[in-house]
């Protein structure tokens, strides 16, 4: 399978949505975001700094995560880098309490960084390898990361996590069962978690996106953007800038009394 095409994010239309975000919604927020560096993470941070938050950017790839943090210090949100292995539990229990003294606090958690079963191999060709790999970063990394997190959500009184999901769980996406089942254990473990963190005060919402133009959907194939361009109500290509809106949403206190709850954003590719 080839790249079919470019997946740079759209400059442009992030650009014009930063301009008319307001920027007092998450004003005073603490807010750490993980997968960060690049695509739909770097999207989401850069939202949630104009939108009056301080944020953390963590991901594996460390320097890059520190480049995007100095690039917005420089034009003035309060923004740091981090490293952050989500696959290694003790980077995830570090980095978590560097975010929190990083911020002095947390108030919300985007539990964004996530990999793929790349190469898009069916349930025969699909290595144990890979699935577990798949596993231990995208469920069993979402579980570590938002534990470590807890008591400072907690101690917030505003506590949020968002987790990203994938309209892949909810329409049954073929070659890519690893993705696709740890997306599916990442919805039933948002509803899990907010009954159990409900009476702490944190929310815990996930949003799903369809297919969208990141790095990370370089080997897509067209055949399946064809697919999602004929399912959609919408009919174009889905860019990073159009989930921010709904991770923005979990955050702010607009969702003080939605939880454990799923908002596809996929331009009516899936309604569930």
């Amino acid at each position: 399978m080839t790249a079919v095409l470019n997946t740079t994010a759209d400059p442009a239309s992030l650009n014009a949505l930063l301009a008319e975000l307001p920027a007092d919604l998450l004003k005073g927020r603490r807010v750490l975001v993980t997968g960060a560096a690049r695509g739909l993470g770097l999207a989401f941070a850069k939202c949630i700094a104009k939108s009056g938050a301080s944020v953390v950017l963590a991901d594996i790839l460390a320097d890059l995560a520190q480049t995007e943090a100095q690039a917005m210090r420089e034009e003035g949100f309060n923004a740091h880098g981090l490293a952050m292995d989500l696959s290694d539990p003790a980077s995830i229990t570090a980095g978590a309490d560097e975010a929190v003294r990083l911020l002095g606090g947390l108030d919300g958690l985007v539990n964004n960084a996530a990999i793929t079963n790349s190469g898009g191999k069916d349930a025969h060709a699909l290595e144990i390898e890979m699935w577990d790999r798949v596993m231990n970063v995208n469920v069993r990394g979402t579980w570590l990361m938002s534990r470590a997190c807890q008591p400072a959500l907690a101690k917030s009184g505003r506590g949020a996590i968002v987790n990203l999901a994938s309209d892949t769980a909810l329409w049954g996406a073929p070659n890519l069962l690893a993705y696709a089942s740890s997306k599916g254990a990442v919805i039933s473990m948002t509803r899990s978690l907010s009954r159990e963190w409900g009476g702490d005060g944190i929310t815990v919402n996930a949003v799903a996106p369809g297919l969208t133009l990141v790095e990370a959907t370089e080997y897509v194939p067209m055949a399946r953007h064809q697919k999602y361009l004929e399912g959609r109500s919408i009919p174009r290509e889905q860019q990073a800038v159009d989930v921010c809106g709904a991770v923005l949403f979990g955050l702010s206190g607009l969702s003080r009394f939605v939880t454990g709850q799923l908002l596809a954003v996929n331009g009516g590719f899936v309604m569930h």
